[in-house]
């Protein structure tokens, strides 16, 4: 851990069901941790029961493994190292679009990621949001394209064939990389002629990159390495009956030519594969000579696939493929640090903090960031798992452990404590150790009841935070949760703290009805969730309410008059008017790319060029809302009007009430610009405080609200299926009774499957998945992920409509009166 150049922290993404546990698997065996006979099935890292029972990973789990390199493998490593011993710090990551946070938390304590591609079903849609995930965090991919035997066995391709679904494969890749990444850190796209993609096969542990057949060739033909390297992908033929290279398909008499590929690396294997499935014993054992693969005696008299997982792990094994891949190609924390410390650090990037961080330095300032909490075997207790990104943390070491809302020179958000003990995560086991130095992941025990999910750990006291993770997902579906005996309140309470602990994207909250509510990405984030509510945090029966999607309020279009509302002591008036904002400029800000905190000028000319505004109308926002981020707007079109600066205050004290609980039914209002026309004010002080002058905005607003044609905005999911082609009426059936629209459909080339992408409100997805099932006999699996909120038709003023009823529902749900109030609450005549 002390030679930090030789230490390679990695995180396995991938779409759902593509083989990374399976995977990871091999570099455990490796490593000594368990037995080779059992890598693929094993999956260690998979640590929980239901984890084992569904075949899914839920948490992300970290394991730490030795390896030694052979000496002509360090000569290729671009990097600085020390010595031919490696530690590599491996998490293996979640697939499953509901647990995408996880990845988000692994990614973040480290700086590379070996992203897993399924050569059948190919780039899907979870590949690419963690890829993109792993390209703003400024991560670098290395590839490796899995189920291979799964192309030979099932698919039965020819070797073009393969070939041609390998390049499709790795240009997929590339085109998201090139789409995503960041001018700092250079070419990261993959090659498979310069090692960063393998190929192979997670569950047979067996798999290959074009440097290891570079090797073999090149010492059996006496050619150079790198040229033979390059010779082995792409448009190059070798003739042997000339013995010469040549980059046309065909020779001199128009006889084709095989690909160097295919002849070179594919042949070998086909062969195995071929000899060993038909049962031709002798060529087999000729086959096994050539290759000096010896078996031992128990294993002479396997035959068929049993033999083939035998035979394809001496000759090509998975470990040795993915550990010269990463050591080779994956950059240590001395080097990533360098290029990562602007994403990560908040404060300036030239205090002691920032150098520390940029030079690894374990001598200096202590900075770890914690990603997320790890529940122990203790009920109730937590490790904090992050990483030393500068200085050296040690047991015993009194810290500064800052939450995410903590503010440099405050008291908010801060605790000074000692920290208990320092640890190793190992998979399923915990190892103590004495410290950690900057560059490796760690977890420390006695930090948990300071923090609520993640945060900073330093030792100065002019440290900055360490910037704060940003999710794909956002906790969409609700569900109120209550216990069956009254008695067991006290627990419940306990248990949805410690649940919001062990998750990073779970939210649990009261809301003002007094339900206790539980908010997660999606039906199987928050059925995992509930059950460890029930099994693990509270340990009480619970019962569960229906699920509540979270709706936004709108306007559709601009009022043809303003809004007035008069003060209390009827000596102040404010005019508004509410106007409808484009669809694009709220994503932009929900997106964090107009924010709150930008230069007004260079914001006003954005507004200006791109979204119309007025020039003068762009300088003079107020504020955004609600929680000063969101989507709503509150800008100063007035012309001169007298002490205006004195009631600003309270009018953004007002805007963010009201747009945080909306005129129609206490939503969160979306996408609605609120204009302030005119003020007329009392020219005593006193008469324009805040009491008279906050209710009165918030009328206003309202009244402008209800005049500009409100209207509701639903979640609306993006759902992607694959499936056979036999299975895609059920799936149409099924969208169109759930008010989905499928809006393209494709066959992924090679394969008999079709890839289905469909707008299916979050409103009507309960159950999906198992009706998605029964209506197809089980062949479609659904991916769903929150895409965009879209506008419900129909008004919520008149009786006789679906948004009617909707709005009804919620002020019912909420212990409103059911109708929505009148405008003449709001709305004071002059």
């Amino acid at each position: 851990m002390d030679r930090v150049t030789n230490v390679r922290n990695m995180s396995v993404i991938a779409h759902v069901d593509h083989g990374k546990s399976t995977l990871t698997d091999s570099l455990v065996s490796k490593a000594g941790i368990i037995s080779s006979a059992k890598a693929g099935e094993a999956r260690f890292t998979d640590t929980r029961q239901d984890e084992q029972d569904r075949c899914i990973t839920i948490k992300s789990t970290a394991i730490s493994m030795y390896f030694e390199m052979n000496e002509e493998d360090l000569s290729e490593v671009k990097q600085k190292t020390d010595g031919n011993g490696f530690l590599i710090n491996l998490i293996d990551s979640p697939g499953h679009v509901d647990f995408s946070s996880e990845v988000t938390a692994a990614l973040r304590v480290t700086d590379g990621a070996l992203v897993v591609v399924d050569c059948v079903s190919g780039v899907s849609v979870q590949t690419e949001t963690v890829l993109r995930q792993a390209l703003t965090e400024r991560i670098k991919p290395v590839v490796i394209v899995n189920k291979v035997d799964r192309a030979l066995l099932e698919l039965q391709l020819t070797k073009e064939d393969l070939y041609q679904t390998f390049q499709r494969t790795v240009e997929n890749v590339n085109v998201i990389v090139s789409t995503y990444f960041e001018q700092t850190l250079g070419d990261v796209q993959v090659y498979p002629e310069r090692g960063t993609v393998a190929f192979g096969s997670g569950l047979h542990g067996w798999g290959f990159t074009l440097r290891q057949f570079a090797n073999r060739y090149a010492k059996k033909f006496g050619v150079d390495k790198e040229k033979m390297m390059t010779k082995l992908w792409g448009e190059n033929y070798f003739n042997p009956a000339t013995r010469k290279w040549t980059n046309k398909g065909t020779d001199a008499n128009g006889k084709p030519l095989e690909r160097a590929f295919n002849m070179f690396v594919l042949d070998p294997i086909f062969k195995l594969f071929d000899a060993i499935m038909n049962f031709k014993k002798e060529q087999t054992a000729t086959m096994l000579d050539k290759l000096n693969i010896i078996l031992k005696v128990e294993e002479r008299d396997l035959e068929g696939k049993a033999l083939l997982k035998v035979v394809m792990r001496r000759f090509l094994p998975a470990a040795d493929a993915l550990l010269e891949m990463i050591v080779i190609h994956l950059p240590s924390p001395v080097t990533a640090q360098k290029y990562r410390v602007e994403n990560l650090y908040e404060g300036p990037l030239d205090d002691e903090c920032a150098e520390g961080i940029r030079n690894t330095d374990p001598n200096g300032p202590l900075m770890l960031y914690v990603s997320k909490m790890v529940p122990t075997s203790d009920k109730g207790r937590f490790y904090a798992f992050g990483r030393v990104f500068s200085g050296t943390v040690r047991s015993g070491l009194k810290v500064r452990i800052q939450g995410p809302n903590y503010v440099p020179g405050k008291k908010e958000d801060l605790f000074v404590k000692n920290i208990q003990r320092t640890i190793l995560m190992m998979g399923r086991y915990i190892e103590p150790i004495e410290d950690c130095p900057a560059g490796n992941i760690v977890g420390l025990v006695g930090v948990d009841q300071f923090l609520l999910k993640s945060g900073t750990i330093t030792t100065l006291e002019s440290a900055h935070n360490m910037r704060v993770m940003k999710f794909s997902v956002s906790p969409v579906v609700q569900v109120a949760v209550e216990v069956k005996n009254a008695n067991d309140l006290p627990k419940l309470v306990e248990g949805l703290k410690r649940l919001s602990k062990s998750d990073p994207c779970v939210q649990c909250f009261t809301s003002d009805s007094g339900e206790h509510i539980v908010a997660g990405a999606g039906e199987l984030h928050l059925e995992i969730c509930l059950k460890d509510l029930e099994e693990d945090h509270a340990q009480v029966p619970i019962k569960v309410g229906d699920p509540v999607v979270p709706y936004c309020e709108t306007v559709q279009s601009e009022a043809e008059n303003y809004a007035l509302s008069k003060s209390p002591n009827k000596h102040n008036r404010i005019f508004m008017k509410a106007v409808p904002m484009q669809e694009e400029l709220c994503k932009e800000i929900e997106e964090g790319n107009i924010h709150p905190r930008d230069d007004p000028k260079a914001r006003a000319r954005v507004l200006a060029e791109k979204f119309e505004w007025d020039p003068t109308d762009a300088r003079k926002i107020w504020c955004f809302g609600p929680e000063t981020t969101g989507a709503n707007l509150l800008v100063d079109t007035t012309k001169a009007v007298q002490y205006l600066n004195e009631i600003k205050d309270s009018c953004v004290a007002a805007f963010q009430w009201a747009s945080k609980e909306g005129a129609l039914a206490e939503e969160k209002m979306r996408g609605i610009r609120f204009n302030v026309l005119d003020v007329t004010l009392h020219a005593d002080a006193i008469h324009r405080g805040g009491g008279q002058i906050i209710p009165t905005c918030r009328r206003v607003m309202y009244a402008s609200q209800l005049m500009a044609n409100p209207g509701i905005q639903e979640p609306i999911y993006l759902v992607e299926i694959q499936c056979p082609e036999t299975a895609m009426g059920g799936i149409y059936g099924v969208l169109n009774r759930r008010r989905g629209h499928v809006f393209a459909e494709e066959q992924r080339p090679g394969t008999p499957l079709y890839n289905i992408k469909a707008y299916m409100p979050v409103n009507e997805s309960f159950g999906f998945t198992a009706d998605l099932r029964s209506n197809t006999g089980g062949q479609a699996f659904p991916q769903s992920v929150f895409d965009h909120w879209q506008l419900m038709n129909g008004t919520p003023l008149e009786a006789g409509n679906k948004v009617y009823d909707i709005v009804r529902g919620i002020r019912k749900r909420k212990g409103l009166s059911e109708d929505v109030p009148g405008l003449d609450r709001y709305y004071d005549k002059l």
